[in-house]
């Protein structure tokens, strides 16, 4: 017998030949590690170190030289919030008009460009020296004086400057004076593409959220002191920020990497480690650790199994358990200073595996495996909350929430928004929501933005934000053509230096991700989408109008009646890039197809319509060729301000009509007719029906799925009915729905598909076909009549016409902006009653497409 010498080639994947490239010197949980067994209760910590917190209303004032400034009085002074930003104190102040009313954006911009000075005042208790002073955020360029001594400058926007200052704090009137330079400018350069001639590039020079700086929807250049200001005690031996990981989440069994800075002093003492349940009731556990070390730093590794460990799932999946852990270090004899810090994490693997096709060297692994289960990962990109640098916790909460409601299980903080805030994560652990967090570079800025900048703002937020089970990927950037040159490489490298337990991929998109813009930049007709596949896709979509009221809110009384839309008016100046790229015209062009564009709310409608139509399908395509492809994250759920935008909730909170029909295709347990064409005319219909069931909810239930069509006068012209009494799949194609040419020969043709469990009715879903063929024919349907009356938290609906209601909406007072119907956009049979959850809205009227 012949013996087979030939070897078998290895293929790798380009996640494992860029650890090669990025040449890592280790991670922080490779290694040899102490074991150790928790045992039940907690350790008495001890106080921990003395702060204060200088967060406040502080003094604000502008232009100045630095030996007026650091005088007695300013008598042209204004409060300002710190956290906050410049243009928000001059709101408050009534300097400015709003921004993000009428066209007074260009006012505050000028503002941007001006130097201002912030000062307070504070006591310190703490002793004479052993000090240092932080900054969370500064935006984006500053100087520090304390009691009249420089202590030095610092740019970049996400972390520092961090002074020792113990030798200059008084007891008493210590004063803390911050000169915040111009935001930068500079023409578009060479090194930028064409889209950016005539705009604003300085964020070239530095590392700030860029999406204020002209290209996404508003040019104001933020200022400001926008994180926490903090004086606090130095210890003795400092624990720097622990980072814990999971191993195997099913036996809970961890790691956890403590670093000690003792400076010149040996390491005496005792390390104690509390792990305690943060959002569900259970057990406390710890375990404490002698340390005795010559060297004035120390690196030690522990390896433990938590008991009972509740595992962390992705939204839609599983609940989402957090838990705290303490680490505290005291000397022994209780001398000097203890250092005690805290973090929630939870347990979770995260690891990607090839595609169905295999590993490929220009591919990374795109299958997304969270606790060991592979997953079709349902996302969306995520915007800059406020162009302002608003970032309350409660606006986070409001769209995190929305995003949650919707089925979503992926955020990606793209490249051009920032390393997102400590609420951000807290409420995307707590909500199950999954995060890819990109540094702040994009269209290959990364060959000329300051390489030392852009490592501070990796070290600091990867130290900041790695234990965060939400956190699933860091990326380089966004869309740079060649994402390879030293600094990507740095963030690679340290992506494995400092964490180790997540993939890095360089940019997006990019191995095997795609973004897609055909529709719209492209002025592809919408049924491009129809086809559009691929491993993952990170961003394609449409831009849309915000909803009328909220157009209504910053159009002036004078432009609310006129129609079409003045060129030099407020409502084409809010649209994406001030119109400077034709995007009226695009709007006009893709609302169309459903409106005939005669008034300012048939052309909201129209683009919120073509929005809704040339994003849900493409979705539902997404799911069906799992697990070819892995995941899809339309652009995107969120804008930075009021204005027309690619985002399906609008700046107030506000969802778009796309969100609800967003909602349905990313439903967990969903059925779905896929479209090739949404213009049959009369050339019938042939359409593959899908059953989507992400958490396995059919398992041992009866199931039945009934697809109708109905014709313009809204009559029945089909039904098909697919049942069985179980399913074992995540995706399974159930059968195909038929329509003759005569039967499609309609305009509009509508589809109604509705899924049953074991009897009940649970979703309903509808759709619309020919709609192009008869511009407007979906609201001249034949009438419904519709009787409304709402009873304690919910409102009841019902169709006491002769045809179905099509798009019932719930409509409720103007403002509410923290509410939206648990459902909308329904679809309700003649006689048909519905009962619809509002919670304490208060609920105007009722509608629908065919209402009169």
């Amino acid at each position: 017998m012949k013996a087979n010498t030939e070897q078998q080639t290895v293929v790798k994947s380009l996640d494992e030949i860029d650890r090669d490239i990025f040449a890592p010197a280790g991670t922080p949980l490779e290694g040899a590690a102490i074991p150790a067994v928790l045992a039940a209760g907690a350790p008495k910590h001890p106080n921990g170190l003395r702060r204060t917190n200088l967060d406040g209303d502080w003094e604000l004032a502008m232009e100045g030289t630095e030996g007026e400034r650091l005088g007695a009085a300013w008598s042209d002074a204004i409060p300002a919030a710190v956290p906050g930003s410049v243009h928000t104190a001059l709101l408050r102040a009534g300097v400015i008009p709003d921004p993000y009313e009428a066209q007074n954006d260009q006012i505050a911009k000028a503002y941007s460009f001006k130097t201002w000075w912030l000062r307070t005042s504070f006591d310190w208790a703490g002793t004479a020296v052993g000090a240092s002073l932080t900054f969370g955020g500064v935006c984006d360029s500053c100087a520090v004086w304390l009691n009249g001594k420089l202590l030095g400058g610092h740019k970049g926007m996400f972390g520092g400057p961090d002074f020792e200052v113990g030798d200059l704090l008084q007891r008493e009137g210590n004063v803390l004076v911050v000169r915040l330079d111009p935001a930068p400018f500079m023409e578009r350069t060479t090194e930028m593409n064409d889209f950016f001639n005539g705009m604003n590039v300085g964020w070239l020079n530095t590392a700030v959220f860029n999406n204020v700086y002209g290209w996404h929807y508003i040019d104001l250049p933020a200022l400001g002191i926008w994180r926490s200001v903090t004086v606090e005690q130095t210890p003795d031996v400092k624990v720097e920020p622990p980072f814990i990981g999971t191993l195997d989440a099913q036996e809970g069994l961890m790691r956890l990497n403590v670093r000690l800075n003792g400076g010149s002093r040996p390491l005496e003492g005792e390390l104690a480690v509390t792990i305690a349940p943060d959002n569900f009731e259970g057990e406390t556990h710890y375990f404490t650790s002698p340390v005795e070390q010559a060297a004035g730093s120390a690196e030690l590794r522990f390896e433990f199994n938590i008991p009972d460990p509740q595992v962390w799932w992705p939204n839609g999946l599983g609940a989402h358990p957090l838990y705290r852990l303490t680490v505290a270090f005291t000397a022994s004899g209780g001398r000097g200073t203890a250092d005690v810090t805290d973090s929630v994490f939870g347990i979770r693997t995260i690891e990607m595996r090839p595609t169905a096709d295999g590993a490929r060297e220009d591919w990374y692994n795109w299958t997304f495996v969270v606790n060991g289960k592979p997953m079709f990962v349902k996302g969306t990109n995520w915007c800059t909350l406020d162009a302002l640098m608003r970032f309350e916790r409660e606006r986070y909460d409001r769209f995190l929430t929305l995003a949650e409601a919707s089925h979503i299980q992926l955020l990606r903080a793209w490249g051009s928004g920032m390393p997102e805030t400590d609420d951000f994560y807290e409420l995307a652990d707590r909500k199950g929501l999954m995060v890819i967090q990109e540094w702040p570079t994009a269209w290959d800025s990364d060959r000329v933005q300051p390489y030392d900048i852009l490592e501070e703002t990796a070290v600091r937020n990867t130290l900041r934000l790695r234990n965060h089970p939400s956190l699933v990927m860091w990326g380089g950037g966004n869309e740079s053509a060649d994402p390879t040159g030293p600094v990507i490489d740095m963030f690679g490298r340290l992506a494995w230096e400092l964490d180790g337990t997540r993939p890095f991929h360089r940019g997006e998109a990019w191995g095997g991700s795609r973004h897609n813009y055909e529709v719209y930049w492209g002025k592809k007709p919408l049924e491009r989408n129809l086809s559009l596949a691929w491993p993952f896709i990170g961003e394609f979509g449409l831009p849309s109008m915000p909803n009328l009221e909220t157009v209504l809110r910053y159009l002036p009384g004078s432009e609310r009646d006129v129609w079409p839309a003045p060129e030099t008016g407020t409502l084409i100046h809010r649209t994406p890039v001030f119109n400077l790229k034709s995007c009226m015209d695009r709007l006009l062009f893709y609302s169309s197809a459903f409106t005939d564009n005669g008034s300012i709310a048939a052309f909201v409608l129209g683009t919120q319509l073509a929005q809704t139509t040339g994003v849900r399908h493409t979705l539902e395509l997404a799911r069906s060729r799992w697990p070819a492809s892995t995941g899809i994250a339309f652009y995107k759920l969120n804008d930075n301000n009021p204005a027309a935008s690619w985002a399906t909730v609008d700046w107030h909170g506000v969802p778009k009509m796309a969100y609800y029909f967003i909602r349905d295709a990313y439903e967990p347990l969903h059925a779905a007719v896929l479209l090739d064409t949404f213009s049959p005319g009369s050339s019938g219909l042939s359409a593959p029906v899908y059953l989507f069931d992400d958490a396995g909810a059919l398992m041992d239930a009866a199931w039945e799925v009934t697809v109708r069509a109905y014709n313009k006068q809204l009559a029945e012209i089909a039904r098909t009915v697919y049942k069985e009494s179980r399913s074992t799949e995540a995706v399974r194609r159930i059968g195909t729905f038929e329509l003759s040419g005569e039967q499609t020969d309609t305009c509009p043709l509508l589809l109604v598909t509705e899924l049953r469990t074991s009897g009940a009715p649970l979703k309903r879903s509808f759709s619309w076909l020919n709609f192009e063929q008869d511009n407007g024919c979906l609201f001249r349907l034949p009438s419904a009549r519709l009787e409304w009356r709402t009873r304690d938290d919910r409102v009841e609906i019902a169709n006491a016409g002769d045809v179905p209601a099509v798009a019932v909406q719930i409509e409720i007072e103007a403002g509410a902006d923290d509410f939206h119907p648990a459902e909308q956009y329904l679809w309700l049979d003649s006689g048909e009653t519905k009962s619809v959850w509002i919670g304490d809205a208060a609920v105007v009227g009722v509608t629908a497409w065919n209402m009169r």
